[in-house]
């Protein structure tokens, strides 16, 4: 079994960060470990407390897990600081992964901000040359990019922006759009006028309140798939249809923005 490390934040309410991440782990197929970066107090509608976990003991997190363990693949989720950032960064160029998937946390399902301002120039600097698949939704793509994303269009100039800075492939995410969730890969091969070859794959939208951690579990799923040696477009194709049906088969929980189902292959919705 294939063997995949979240480096993330935790969320009490089992919806989204690590927790997420780990039971999309589980669904599709590896074997999955945890760095915990900051342990958020939230539920389904709201953030209460951001407490960030000390930079030494997320990267002795790290090493416990490398020096033991072969990792086939890397997810990053909420990382919280510059400091953080730059650790994690550092780590990984001294064990090289065979790959990483980098899901940029900013914001909460609840809207409530999960970084510090200053945290995306560090990315873009530290992480973004690392990157082997950058998985942004239009906000966080918006703040990556400096650019208004108001269509699909506008996807491909804010594309051309965040792939010049190193990301060897980027997914943005359009559920944030109206109608059908279409999102957009992004590829480092050049077709003859220069453009990143793209493709593009539409989603039903599925009319449910139970949003929470789609973007962790999304990016999680997508580094199983590729843990598990599927292709790029392939491993976004099936993760996306994988989604689709999690947040088709979720169920209450909370009072607000509930968790998706991510063991809905293995029982029905409650």
């Amino acid at each position: 079994m294939k063997k995949c490390l979240s480096i993330a934040g935790s969320d009490c309410s089992g919806g989204a960060g690590i927790q997420a991440d780990l039971k999309s782990f589980s669904a599709n197929g590896v074997f999955g470990m945890s760095v915990i970066t900051s342990v958020v107090a939230e539920n389904t509608s709201r953030v209460i407390s951001v407490f960030n976990v000390p930079t030494d003991e997320i990267e002795k997190q790290i090493d416990a897990v490398f020096e033991d363990i072969e990792v086939d693949g890397v997810k990053l989720g909420m990382l919280p600081t510059a400091e953080i950032i730059s650790a994690v960064a550092d780590k990984l160029r001294e064990y090289k992964p065979p790959f990483i998937v980098c899901d940029p946390v900013m914001v909460a399902t609840s809207g409530d901000a999960l970084s510090d301002g200053d945290t995306v120039g560090v990315l873009k600097e530290r992480l973004f040359p690392i990157t082997d698949l950058l998985t942004p939704n239009i906000p966080e793509a918006e703040a990556i990019s400096g650019i208004k994303i108001n269509r699909t269009t506008d996807f491909d100039k804010a594309a051309k922006v965040i792939m010049d800075m190193g990301v060897k492939n980027l997914l943005i995410k359009g559920g944030h759009s109206s109608g059908d969730c279409i999102d957009i890969l992004y590829t480092s091969e050049k077709d003859n006028d220069g453009n990143y070859i793209s493709y593009s794959f539409s989603g039903r939208r599925v009319d449910s309140p139970n949003t929470h951690g789609t973007g962790c579990t999304l990016s999680s799923a997508i580094t199983a798939e590729l843990a598990n040696g599927a292709d790029m477009k392939t491993a976004v194709e099936n993760a996306k249809q994988y989604i689709t049906c999690a947040i088709e088969n979720s169920f209450m929980v909370g009072k607000g923005h509930g968790p998706v189902n991510h063991f809905y292959k293995f029982y029905n919705s409650l």
